[in-house]
């Protein structure tokens, strides 16, 4: 009894000592007995080792969490690194990004120049067939040539029957007027083609005399050589050139091509020979600052001359600082479209170069759309001098200078055709000739003479063609 008492009283001792670390717990067993049981909290032990464990499944356990530490590390290492190399790479692609993005910004910018290179080629396709089909929806209504007068054999230059008919002309008698639109003339759109009737003129067979230098009378034409075909509708007529007194940094040999056709003439071809035209190999190509009406223009002294479009103002173009160095209008001039030649193309002023110097070809309403003659100042365009002819503008196919003389072409059609007029500047008078003259490719819309060369050089249906000629003794 003793001991039960002592054993009870050390039980209570200790639960009030330690009474966050032990409990008591009365229950029912299973076989319907009560039951007392205290739970005690070890005071050395973490926790008690299940019955599988021992030393060796310790070791391991302690063995494995060292191995998953150091794998923890390794990868830990490799991500920096990673990280290191990608900020190189990274860099790497945003320089080549960058570089591909500047090659992409300059292709788009070359798409779009080539898209506006394709719109103007397009534009420029679009009224070159509107032209062709404004040109085949006119019908050539075919005349029966009027009778040729025969010509008395006292005819004396600047008189007589002969001259009558070919001054004699119907229409507007009015006045020349200052300003640049003539009241009696009013404008048509497109281009004036084929007005004028083609008289054929038997052309005899001539043989040309020995080659004579110095100033006599043209007595003979050659046959036309042919250089280059135009590669499309632009070239079907045209004006090519060359400088008789070329300056720097283009010699005589420098050919000069514009091609007529279009709204917007502006650009002039330069080939270095022939040779180089015939093979159709420019070696400069000039934009001109106004644009150029028809056929007239003409190289002299480094400059070109031209007609502006839709105006009397006549251009000096200088070649060698590429910009308009002379403007001037002429006085009381016809132009685009009221004194052409007969093949049309608006050639109402004609520039033409000889030994005398520079001249244009044209006409007035005063002058009743007889051709007038003006020798012009090659620097400043001023007008020199003037002579009145007897031969109506419209009536002849083309014109040049030679020697100070105006030669007349009659047909620009007939294959066999004839220079069938001239006027001696330095005498003014005027006379009938018959010199043979072929228009080989039936359309012959330029003529001029070539002072350097002795040659005529023409514009013929698309062919761009020679001719060399010979002149009589001087009387």
């Amino acid at each position: 009894m003793r001991f039960l008492a002592v054993l009870c009283v050390s039980c209570l001792l200790m639960g009030t000592q330690a009474q966050s670390s032990a409990s008591f717990r009365r229950a029912n067993a299973g076989n319907g007995r009560c039951q007392y049981s205290f739970t005690v909290d070890s005071p050395t032990e973490a926790s008690c080792p299940s019955p599988g464990s021992s030393p060796e499944m310790e070791a391991l356990k302690s063995r494995l969490g060292l191995l998953e530490a150091l794998v923890a590390r390794l990868v830990g290492g490799e991500a920096v690194s990673e990280s290191s190399a990608g900020s190189g790479s990274q860099s790497g692609l945003q320089d080549a990004y960058n570089q591909v993005m500047g090659e992409k910004a300059q292709i788009q910018r070359e798409k779009q120049r080539l898209e506006r290179q394709v719109q103007d080629l397009q534009q420029r396709m679009e009224e070159l067939r509107q032209e062709a089909e404004r040109l085949r929806s006119r019908p050539c209504t075919q005349k029966p040539p009027p009778r040729v007068p025969e010509i008395d054999s006292s005819f004396k230059p600047g008189s007589g029957p002969a001259l009558s008919q070919l001054v004699s002309r119907p229409g507007n008698t009015q006045g020349d007027t200052s300003s640049l639109r003539d009241p009696a003339w009013h404008s048509s759109s497109g281009y004036q083609e084929l007005t004028a009737v083609v008289t054929e003129v038997s052309a005899p067979n001539l043989e040309g005399p020995a080659d004579i230098s110095g100033c006599g009378d043209l007595v003979w034409v050659e046959q036309p050589e042919m250089h280059r075909k135009a590669d499309s509708i632009a070239g079907k007529y045209g004006v090519w050139m060359q400088d008789p007194e070329a300056k720097e940094p283009y010699g005589p040999e420098m050919v000069w091509r514009i091609d007529a056709v279009g709204s917007e003439v502006r650009q002039l071809f330069g080939y270095e020979n022939m040779d180089q035209l015939s093979r159709g190999f420019p070696t400069k190509v000039l934009l001109l600052p106004e644009s150029v009406e028809s056929t007239g223009a003409t190289m002299y002294r480094g400059s070109l001359y031209y007609q502006r479009r839709l105006s009397r103002t006549l251009l000096r173009y200088d070649l060698l600082s590429e910009s308009i160095a002379a403007r001037r209008d002429l006085p009381h001039s016809g132009f685009h479209g009221q004194f052409p030649y007969s093949w049309g193309g608006y050639t109402d002023i004609d520039l033409a170069i000889d030994e005398n110097g520079l001249w244009a070809i044209y006409s007035t309403n005063k002058a009743k759309g007889a051709i007038v003659l003006s020798q012009l100042d090659p620097n400043n365009l001023e007008v020199k001098g003037t002579w009145e002819t007897k031969i109506r503008k419209t009536s002849v196919a083309n014109a040049f200078m030679i020697c100070g003389k105006l030669y007349t072409v009659a047909s620009y059609t007939s294959p066999n055709t004839t220079i069938n007029y001239m006027y001696d500047t330095a005498t003014s008078q005027g006379k009938t000739i018959s010199v043979p003259f072929k228009n080989r490719y039936r359309y012959n819309s330029m003529v001029d003479y070539n002072p350097g060369q002795r040659k005529l050089q023409a514009w013929d249906n698309y062919y761009i063609v020679s001719y060399k000629v010979r002149l009589g003794k001087q009387q």
